[in-house]
């Protein structure tokens, strides 16, 4: 007999099963198929049982449930010790996000800690071997990644957050589109009159950094504008991004794409450091939009990824793996949007005027 954990009866207790039986003049077995094989009810007798479990507020308990299906209901989520001044916020974002859309379709995220660094299967083989979850929601993921394939072989349902960068791909994932965020971006400076415009990146060989730089390049070859000398690269962190962005500054650019907002805050201190003004003198676009984007000032503006979307989409996907095996893997490249702010003004150098030498 299963009992509710929240709704309170008249004598004070949880209401049970057999208590919404009696209220519906049904069998306590009658309310069990009406909540778990309601097909087998005749309709007028479904709905007088529902109607009783609506009146009396009946919740089943977690644990029955898991008894009777043999799961958990519990979704896998690996959780990495976030470095200091990095943008965090954005996956605490996504997190939220992904435990309302859980929450929504009846589970519940489980947390475990994962080890910083390069993704690995820490704390995996631990769950499956007590038969905690279900199945597993990844991020982090990175070329070489090893969990999908240690996943697919054992049978395990997942769902990634971001692609695998690489040729092989296993199994379904959801990603923000991030080359067509800073293609968005190049395109908005390049009507507002920017020509030179540079990019300041992650090192390559981080598939969503390198992602994020070919929508720039991609964009600026689309225009015609030279990209020779006009990318740079730091780790995400401000004061690297500061120094690193000088070789840009010094050339003479207008304006700069941000491969994350924390390198384009990096960007904000290199322009004060000059006695420049951001906005003014060169315009600024991250990526992420995250909580500091808009206190900032001026406002930078952002490439905003679609993380709501996101957790919604990988939960939609587990539980459809969940429930075939079989099916043909489903990948999902969501588009983000580009928020502006005062960073980057509308009007910038003359748009008819000839791109002038880079470096001038």
């Amino acid at each position: 007999m299963s009992r509710s954990t929240s709704s309170p009866s008249a004598r004070g207790g949880p209401v049970t099963l057999a208590m919404v039986a009696r209220r519906a003049g049904v069998s306590p077995q009658t309310v069990s198929n009406a909540l778990n094989s309601p097909g087998r009810l005749r309709p007028e007798t479904l709905e007088r049982v529902r109607r009783a479990v609506d009146e009396m507020d009946y919740r089943p308990s977690r644990a029955a449930q898991a008894l009777r299906t043999r799961s958990s209901r519990l979704i896998g989520y690996g959780v990495q010790p976030a470095p200091a001044a990095t943008a965090a916020p954005v996956m605490d974002r996504f997190l939220h996000a992904l435990s309302q859309a859980a929450d929504e379709a009846g589970h519940r995220i489980l947390l475990f800690a994962a080890p910083p660094g390069d993704p690995t299967l820490h704390g995996f083989e631990d769950l499956l071997g007590r038969h905690e979850v279900d199945g597993f929601v990844l991020s982090g993921t990175a070329l070489h990644d090893p969990r999908q394939a240690w996943l697919a072989k054992r049978g395990v349902p997942f769902v990634g957050f971001g692609r695998m960068w690489s040729k092989r791909q296993i199994g379904d994932w959801v990603d923000v589109d991030g080359a067509f965020g800073t293609d968005a971006a190049v395109e908005h400076l390049v009507a507002a009159g920017h020509r030179r415009i540079g990019f300041l990146g992650w090192p390559r060989g981080s598939g969503v950094g390198d992602d994020r730089a070919r929508g720039w390049q991609r964009a600026m070859r689309r225009h015609a504008l030279p990209t020779r000398g006009r990318r740079v690269e730091s780790v995400d962190d401000v004061e690297a991004a500061s120094g690193a962005v000088k070789p840009l500054l010094d050339a003479g650019a207008t304006a700069v794409v941000a491969a994350s907002d924390m390198l384009a805050l990096g960007c904000y201190q290199a322009l004060r450091e000059r006695d420049a003004a951001v906005g003014r003198d060169v315009a600024v676009i991250g990526f992420d939009d995250s909580p500091t984007a808009s206190i900032l000032s001026p406002g930078l503006a952002s490439v905003a990824q679609p993380l709501e979307a996101v957790g919604r989409e990988c939960v939609r996907l587990l539980l459809a793996r969940m429930a075939d095996a079989d099916a043909p893997p489903e990948r999902l490249l969501l588009e983000p949007s580009l928020v502006i702010r005062d960073s980057c003004p509308d009007t910038g150098p003359d748009p008819h005027g000839p791109p002038p030498p880079y470096g001038a």
